[in-house]
């Protein structure tokens, strides 16, 4: 495990622009794990949670080519919480095993950010990072973020957001938090700020 890093984790509301604050990390040369990827590497046609799920939940959740068919999985995990559970059970062990992988293979990285959108749930994220930063913007930006970017609705937008973690107990956790209200400069300048203060932090240790 890469103890003598510095690891982060980084979670943010959907919508709140985790992935291009990654993105700006990276440019400094931070080692990057990101969950979100991993889990679709899991669920893609191939991956290794398909046989899982296909036996947890049968081949209509998956599309025709074998991958699980997201939209449709999103849509009964919503309505039914036993679902939900079932699905995490697969998925967390197996997206954390990844992390842990590669975790060892960034050893050469300055620190080291782990984009955990469920960070505040994930009480085994929680428990690897030193630090949580969270990316915040407020709401009406996120729902307008999320529907440029995807065919969900506004409605379904604000339903994802009323079961994610609310932004006050979000931002009650953070050690460390980017405002994402602003534009791309200006995000820019506390990635580099952060930048500065975790290469300290990791130096120091």
């Amino acid at each position: 495990m890469a103890q003598d890093r510095l690891i982060i984790g980084l979670t943010g509301g959907i919508g709140s622009g985790k992935s291009t604050v990654a993105a700006l990390f990276a440019e400094h040369g931070a080692g990057i794990i990101d969950t979100d990827a991993i889990a679709h590497q899991l669920t893609q046609a191939g991956g290794v949670a398909i046989a899982a799920i296909r036996a947890a939940f049968g081949d209509d959740y998956l599309t025709d080519d074998g991958a699980l068919d997201r939209a449709k999985m999103r849509a009964l995990i919503f309505s039914d919480a036993a679902a939900k559970q079932r699905l995490e059970q697969i998925l967390h062990p197996m997206i954390f095993e990844q992390a842990k992988a590669q975790l060892r293979l960034l050893q050469a990285s300055p620190y080291i950010l782990v984009v955990v959108p469920l960070l505040p749930e994930s009480r085994t994220f929680r428990q690897l990072a030193q630090r949580v930063l969270v990316v915040d913007c407020d709401e009406n930006t996120q729902i307008s973020r999320v529907i440029g970017r995807s065919r969900m609705t506004g409605k379904e937008v604000r339903a994802i957001i009323a079961r994610q973690t609310s932004r006050a107990e979000r931002l009650r956790l953070a050690d460390d938090i980017i405002h994402n209200d602003a534009g791309l400069d200006r995000l820019a300048e506390q990635v580099a700020t952060l930048h500065q203060r975790y290469s300290k932090m990791q130096n120091s240790n």
